[in-house]
């Protein structure tokens, strides 16, 4: 299976002011192309059976995978997989209700309780990688990872594991153009972008 740079379901400014029309653009056509250019020269060289897998169906079993292929496979197919998700879950104008915000009221105790949780998984990523929600055992949890690593590879290889419902990049490529060193802002207009509609599909997926 060749990867492709999926098409955006909106325009690169759609997302202004809190993500600017710039870094999209960067972000989406440059760094995310980039990575699923060098996820396809890595699948070509994996064993047959893994060459047909989805980006996603791909992480979720890279222990399988030779030793030497699980590093290019985690950062270049992890890139890709992680990128595709981020853009879906961009959109103005969504409303977090429904079973999904029962669910992290549940969890959490309370909406503002679940965003505090998930500003600090955010913020303290040390250097480069990305904050999830995570729906695991019919629970919800707030985890993040290093580099292009995801949940779906497993606790493992990840540190932890589950299925993603909402992710946000903290790499700086993500926000520098606008928010320079400011990440808690950056991490703050987050909430006014989030498709919680894809959220809420995402969870209803995970929970049957």
């Amino acid at each position: 299976m060749a990867y492709t740079l999926p098409q955006l379901s909106y325009a690169y400014d759609a997302l202004e002011p809190h993500f600017d029309a710039m870094t999209m653009e960067i972000h989406h056509s440059k760094h995310h192309q980039t990575y699923v250019n060098n996820a396809n020269a890595i699948v070509e060289t994996l064993p047959e059976a893994y060459q047909t897998l989805s980006a996603e169906e791909l992480i979720a079993r890279i222990a399988e995978l030779p030793a030497d292929k699980q590093t290019p496979v985690r950062n270049n197919v992890g890139g890709h997989a992680n990128h595709t998700l981020f853009w879906q879950i961009l959109k103005t104008g969504t409303t977090l209700s429904g079973s999904l915000k029962a669910a992290i009221e549940r969890d959490f105790g309370s909406v503002e309780a679940f965003q505090a949780e998930f500003e600090k998984a955010a913020q303290t990523r040390f250097g480069s990688g990305w904050a999830w929600l995570v729906l695991e055992n019919g629970k919800l949890k707030v985890v993040s990872t290093a580099n292009q690593d995801s949940p779906l590879m497993g606790a493992a290889i990840a540190g932890c594991s589950g299925t993603p419902l909402l992710t946000l990049d903290v790499w700086e490529h993500a926000y520098y153009l606008k928010y320079q060193n400011r990440r808690p802002d950056y991490i703050k207009a987050f909430w006014h972008v989030a498709n919680w509609d894809e959220a809420q599909r995402r969870f209803d997926a995970a929970s049957k």
